[in-house]
């Protein structure tokens, strides 16, 4: 799995704090929000930190296998006194000798050094894994926010005018009342309506504020816009694939799904690892060494001044056989093996609940995509529907609790129909995050239907 599945270009830490203090003036496009929120989301950042440091966990398991070198220097001073029997002391004689040693080890048959290094290699394969999944997320969760603002910012605006509407319909039941033309009932009605959509718009207000915070938090910037959804343009495809050829890809491509298979393999590396306690063990060594004596040395009980120096390399091969480890190494066994059989059920797990989200999805895609043609028949239906109840109002057929009504019924499907829009977009993207196909490519088709 390459780090840099993106097409899009990230932005570097600055850009991203000149991108927090941009004019408020200037709205954002999802594209842009995403780049953002890569340089600084903390939950991203520490999952590219840990694929880091799992890679460099990864390569340190090379230590196991690969030759290892040392050289060790070591000084000694000595002061010899002989006395023979019956003898006065001598004098004393110091004695200085350096040993200097290059020592490589290559190990040959290392069981345990082997599995462990296999096993890092699978478990940077996870690390992979878990980014990838993080990146998923957070494309996942900064297109959430970003629709979440626009159906609270349509939210609003549709409050408003059904607010500016009901005022309308209130000043002409006071003037029909006060004519003669409609009774106190349909004023009292007009009154209850636009003080509920007051109400409705002071939550709305305030449901527009929480959204672009949750905004601003996710993407870093200090007064997120983002750009709005053109109301003409097809949204997505419905999928061509049945649902089953995409659960089919979902279990072999879902990060989920292959963490949880790494996991196995990582579990039958560690059975090799305990196992291989009880193994021998062989490695190659070679030694160069020297051994200076710089102020003489005794050769036998004869003391020579002359300092010498004496070379002793040695090449040969070191076996270890482990006969009794206290038993540590039967239950290091048994604790790998229920480990294994953890992973495998977590495994199963992944792959049922990757199935599920799937299927769930993928309906919950063609769902959205009819319920935004119905929401638009309705829309055109509601809109007949207030004009002819207007038009009954003027000529004095219709009451004016007929017209709050259509008019309410209008702004509601409205409403439903903007957010039925942005479900569809999100939808898709989660679809393909159950899949494990979701790239940051697959939000410029997104971006495309941003009004410029």
């Amino acid at each position: 799995m390459s780090l840099s599945r993106t097409v899009f270009r990230t932005l570097p830490l600055t850009a991203a704090v000149m991108m927090a203090f941009a004019s408020s003036a200037q709205a954002q496009s999802l594209v842009e929000m995403y780049d953002a929120a890569r340089g600084y989301d903390a939950g991203f950042i520490s999952a590219k930190a840990q694929f880091e440091a799992n890679l460099a966990k990864a390569n340190q398991t090379l230590g196991g296998i690969l030759p290892n070198i040392a050289v060790s220097v070591s000084q000694v001073r000595t002061d010899f006194q002989r006395q023979a029997e019956g003898a006065a002391k001598s004098a004393i004689t110091e004695l200085e000798t350096k040993t200097t040693a290059a020592t490589l080890v290559q190990p040959i048959y290392r069981p345990a050094a082997w599995a462990t290094y296999r096993q890092g290699g699978r478990q940077l394969q996870q690390a992979a894994a878990q980014y990838e999944a993080a990146e998923h997320d957070l494309l996942v969760r900064v297109s959430q926010a970003y629709f979440d603002v626009l159906t609270s910012e349509d939210n609003l605006e549709l409050v408003q005018n059904q607010k500016k509407a009901v005022s309308e319909q209130l000043a002409s039941a006071q003037r029909n009342f006060e004519v003669g033309t409609a009774t106190i009932t349909g004023v009292r009605d007009a009154q209850a309506r636009f003080d509920l959509a007051n109400a409705q718009a002071i939550a709305a207000e305030n449901e527009l504020r929480t959204k672009r915070l949750a905004l601003n938090m996710v993407a870093g910037l200090s007064d997120a816009k983002p750009r709005r959804l053109a109301k003409s343009t097809v949204l997505v495809e419905p999928p061509k694939e049945d649902v089953n050829a995409w659960v089919s890809q979902a279990q072999t491509n879902s990060p989920a799904v292959r963490q949880a298979q790494l996991a196995v393999e990582v579990a039958d590396y560690e059975m090799d690892k305990a196992t291989a306690v009880h193994k021998p063990t062989l490695d190659a060594q070679m030694t160069y060494g020297r051994t200076e004596n710089l102020k003489g040395s005794f050769v036998g009980t004869t003391y020579a001044s002359t300092p010498t120096t004496t070379w002793n390399p040695s090449v040969g091969l070191v076996l270890n056989v482990p006969l009794f480890t206290g038993f540590s190494g039967v239950y290091k066994v048994k604790e790998a093996i229920a480990l294994k059989d953890k992973a495998q059920s977590d495994l199963e797990n992944a792959r049922r609940g990757t199935e599920q989200a799937t299927r769930n999805t993928y309906f919950g895609l063609l769902a959205g995509l009819s319920q935004v043609k119905a929401y638009e028949a309705a829309e055109a239906s509601s809109q007949s529907a207030l004009d002819a109840n207007k038009l009954g109002y003027s000529v004095g057929v219709n009451i004016n609790i007929d017209v709050l009504n259509s008019q309410s019924q209008l702004y509601q499907t409205k409403r439903d129909l903007a957010k039925a829009r942005y479900d569809v977009l999100v939808t898709n993207l989660k679809l393909r995050q159950a899949a494990g196909t979701l790239t940051p490519a697959d939000l410029q088709p997104i971006n495309d239907l941003l009004v410029p």
